[in-house]
Order: structure tokens, then sequence, then C-alpha cells
């Protein structure tokens, strides 16, 4: 592994304007389309008959540039294991060029337009690709999924085609990578101290009305403390961001993390805008109740995540949203160490008025971009391979969570590894030497993501494990369609969605804080009209229409 280090001083001020580069014309070989011929001369290193759970190996040693988002719980190391093995088992080096994680997006976006990314620009979430499309300095990798068998297989096999559709732009290409997910995984909930529950006679609640009257039993014995308080409001322009995200999915909207001002309507056959429904306004009706009547502490919208915790611990609340790292490594961990007989358990998403769902697109995580000047070399072919294995071959997905066969874990049976002795994954064994991520460089979240249900619940211990197989057995909401803008509409629809989706933001934090009254929700949405609301709608469904003509 090379390390090409820091951004230069000429790399961040030669990100003025982006490059301008051609769009690039189909040149696949029969995927989405292009001529198998152009590609005749970009053969350098790459496999004949590359298939579908075939190990890659190049045929003579190739190096690729990679962004590499750099997480401060495993920063990066030059002596992983990771990239020793990895050039061991492809015969490819990467040359990886570390960005902080609190920079990433800021520090991709200025590398792309000063025309210096690397090749390989992994960690990009699904949207955030459409900014660099006009200017052709990222790939339309659409056209060369023929090369990347494992990719192909992946989508068939698991019915992903409409997700991987609804990635595509006014072209009628796609130009991320996504990654895959075989069943749906849901990360965050609400965490109750089923200890304090279990003294009062109550039980875990299933729905939001039951989590309601659990908020109002427990305010009845606690008067002078706040049943739930939470986390997740500092890192993120949206309060209480996990909570709504999942309050929302409930609601059958998308709030919180997932927010987007865009929304479709099954029913109505359009686009209609988030922040405007009936749906998104019992999202904030329900935060607004929770205040209100004092059962949801208001610093929630405002404090830091240790703030939060540090007040489970104190027993000054007995609820906060969770994952199951947190809820294993975090709260129940440090409330075994304080307070005598105290346990914690995190309960499946209450189910709402939108039944037992999930947002649609969940199976789709953060992908890759490749940046364009890939294909001017010639062992694009090789590239192409290449990153099909790692990301999207069985083989390749194990490496990168789990590592070496008997030297960092060892396998008990189908679908089931344990770490080897002295090693730990995220505190699985505190007084562990050594660290799979930190020392070792696996189950690293630039190469880690997605893939086979075996795969992605080999790690879980059995709080997540109940959790997402709870979680999976729930429908899926439809898959937004397509809606691609062009060009001069993406730069219009850019300039209205910021204002709106603050607009939106601002008020959710006011309505939810009893700041501003709901009775004034219609003049909200009329101050949305104000900002453009209806024209950016327009464009969006507009932009559908068009896509469906084009594509019939």
């Amino acid at each position: 592994m090379k390390n090409t280090g820091q951004l230069s001083r000429r790399q961040i001020l030669g990100a003025a304007g982006f490059l301008g580069l051609a769009a690039l014309t189909g040149c696949g070989g029969g995927g989405d389309g292009g001529d198998a011929e152009d590609l005749s001369k970009k053969r350098k290193g790459a496999m004949k008959n590359y298939r579908a759970g075939e190990q890659f190996k190049a045929a003579r040693p190739l190096t690729f540039s990679l962004l590499h988002n750099d997480n401060p719980v495993y920063p990066l190391k030059e002596d992983w294991l990771f990239w020793k093995e990895l050039t061991r088992r492809t015969g490819v080096t990467l040359e990886a060029t570390p960005v902080p994680l609190s920079d990433y997006e800021k520090k991709r976006s200025l590398l792309i337009g000063a025309g210096d990314a690397p090749l390989l620009i992994p960690k990009t979430y699904p949207g955030q690709e459409t900014a660099f499309v006009s200017s052709g300095a990222i790939l339309p990798v659409s056209d060369y999924v023929d090369l990347m068998p494992n990719f192909r297989d992946k989508v068939r096999r698991w019915n992903l085609q409409p997700e991987v559709d609804s990635l595509r732009q006014s072209d009628g290409r796609f130009y991320l990578l996504p990654g895959l997910h075989e069943k749906v995984r849901q990360g965050y909930s609400l965490a109750f101290r089923t200890d304090v529950l279990d003294r009062h006679g109550l039980s875990l609640p299933t729905t939001w009305d039951e989590v309601y009257t659990t908020f109002r039993a427990l305010k009845e014995e606690y008067p002078d403390r706040y049943p739930f308080t939470d986390r997740w409001s500092t890192n993120t322009p949206f309060p209480v961001g996990a909570l709504s995200q999942y309050l929302g999915q409930a609601y059958g909207v998308r709030a919180g993390w997932s927010y987007l001002n865009t929304s479709w309507d099954a029913k109505a056959g359009k686009f209609v805008f988030t922040g405007a429904t009936d749906a998104y306004r019992g999202v904030v009706e329900y935060l607004h109740k929770l205040v209100a009547e004092k059962l949801m502490d208001p610093e929630s919208f405002t404090q830091t995540d240790d703030e939060a915790v540090q007040k489970i611990l104190s027993e000054k609340s007995f609820a906060i949203s969770a994952n199951p790292q947190e809820l294993v490594q975090n709260y129940r961990y440090n409330l075994g160490k304080q307070v005598e007989g105290a346990t914690i358990e995190m309960i499946p998403v209450p189910i709402g008025p939108a039944g037992p769902v999930v947002l649609g697109g969940a199976r789709l995580e953060n992908g890759m971009m490749i940046s364009s000047k890939a294909l001017e070399s010639d062992d694009f072919v090789a590239l192409m391979q290449f990153v099909d294995w790692l990301w999207y071959s069985d083989a390749g997905q194990e490496f990168s969570k789990w590592g070496v066969e008997n030297t960092t874990f060892t396998r008990s049976g189908p679908g089931k590894y344990e770490l080897e002795p002295g090693i730990s994954l995220m505190g699985s064994d505190p007084g562990a030497p050594k660290d799979l991520q930190k020392d070792f460089g696996f189950y690293n979240g630039v190469f880690t993501y997605g893939g086979s249900w075996a795969l992605v619940s080999s790690s879980f211990g059995p709080d997540e494990k109940e959790f997402t197989d709870a979680m999976a057995s729930r429908e899926q909401l439809p898959v937004d369609p397509p809606h691609p803008l062009r060009s001069e509409e993406q730069e219009q629809a850019t300039l209205w969605d910021t204002p709106l989706k603050d607009h939106v933001t601002q008020n959710t934090l006011r309505f939810a804080l009893g700041k501003r009254p709901l009775s004034e929700w219609d003049d909200y949405v009329k101050e949305l009209r104000a900002k453009n609301m209806d024209r950016f709608i327009d464009l969006h469904n507009q932009a559908h229409e068009r896509f469906e003509k084009e594509n019939a």
C-alpha cells in the first residue's frame, strides 16, 4: 500500500471549477450499452475469462489510486495486513490518499473539482454523485457493468434492479456503484431500561402509541425526571437525526438523517414535497407531544452524545436512541459498572400509522464513484474486474470483513466466523492485545459494506441478530422511481433545495420544542411555497414524466 498523504495546497486551490470533461459515451461491452471493441486496448493486466465467483488475479502487477475515508477509531496504517494480503491475492497495490472522516465530503468535492481525485472514490452515498455528473469528472459506470459479473449476479438474484434504476441520471445512466444488501438492515431504534420497566410492571412497547403510554407511566413514577433523553443531534443539521429517521419510517416518510425534500406518493403517482405532507406533520406532532408533556428531554435536540449518555448512566432518564454497537459497548457495559442490576434492551422500531414497514431503497448503501480518468488507462478492464471482486464478490467481501483464515479468524461452519484468540472487534474482547480494525485494517468502512445476509449477520451479537431479523421481515415501501434532472434543471433545483431543507429543519425544531404553535402549520407551508416549493416539485415531476417517456 502506498500512502500519498494529505491534500496539497495546489489541489485545494485548484478546485475553483470542474475540469469540464466531455460527458463520456457508452464504451462498455453490452451492459447498459456500448461497444466491446472500444476496450480492446485497455486490457492490460485483465483476466481473459473473469467470471462471478472466481478469484481475481491481475495478469501483471497493477497500482490503482484510492480515496480513503480515514476513521479516527482505526486510522490508516501502512503496515496493515489488509494491504499486504490484498496485493498477494489480486496483484493490485492500492495507493491511498487518506482524508479525515470529518472533512471527507468537502475534500472529496475539492479533489474532483481540481481534477486530482484518485481513480477510486468510495464512501459516496446515493445522490451525492449527482453534483459531479455534468462535468464529466466521474464515469457512467452503468456502461461498464458487463465487466462486473459479481455485481450483475447480485442485482439479478436479489431483485435489486428497481433500486439500481433509481440511481439513473437524465441520460439514462447511473454513475455510482452502490453497496448491495441481500436483505434490509436497519440500525437504529429505542432502547429502554428494562429493569426499571419490570419494577413498575411495564412491558416493552411495540407501537408508538405504546411508547407514549410507557413514557407517561414512567413520568408518573418519576415526576422529577424526563423518561426519555436523546442524542445524535450535534453532528447533523437535523435535530435528533436518528430518532426522526426511524419515527418517520413509522409514518411512511423520510425524516431525520434520511430526509429528502422529494417523496414519491405511490397513490397519486407523483412526487410531493416531504416537509409539507400530512405524514411529516404527524412526525412533528408526535415529537411536540413528547416535549410538551415533559416526556422527552428538550435538551435532546441540542446536547452532545456524551451528555445524553451520561443522563442514562446517572438514571436521569430511562430511554435513549441506540444502535446494536452502542447498546452493547456503551450503554450496557457502562450501566453494568455504575448501576447494580441495571438492564437495557433495544426494541424493533415501533410500529406507527404506516404499519410494519421499512423505507424503500433501504438495501442500497454508500458505494463507489470512479474517476472518468480511469477510462484513459490501458488497465481499465482490470480496474473494473478488481472493483467487482473486492466490493461485490463473496470472497472479496469476506476478506474485507474478516481478514485471513487461520490468521485473524477461523471458520466454525457455513457463515460462522470466530476471531483468533487475542483479537477483538468493536470491544468484543476488551482485554485482547490486538484489534481487527486498528491493527489489521479489516472491517474498514471503506471496503466493508453490503453482502449476503449470512455475511452481514455473521458479526451480529444476539441482540443485533434478534433486532435485524425482526426488521428484515417487514414490508419495504415502494422505491422512488427515477426522476433525473438535466444539468440546467439540476442547477436550478440545487438553488432551491438547500433553503427549502433549511426551512423544514428549523421549523421542525421550533414546532417540536413549542417555540412555534402547531396552529401555524398552514403558514409554514405557505412559507415553503414562497421559497419555490411548488416549482421545485414540478421540476422533479416533469423529470420523472420525461424519463418514463424516453425509456418506455
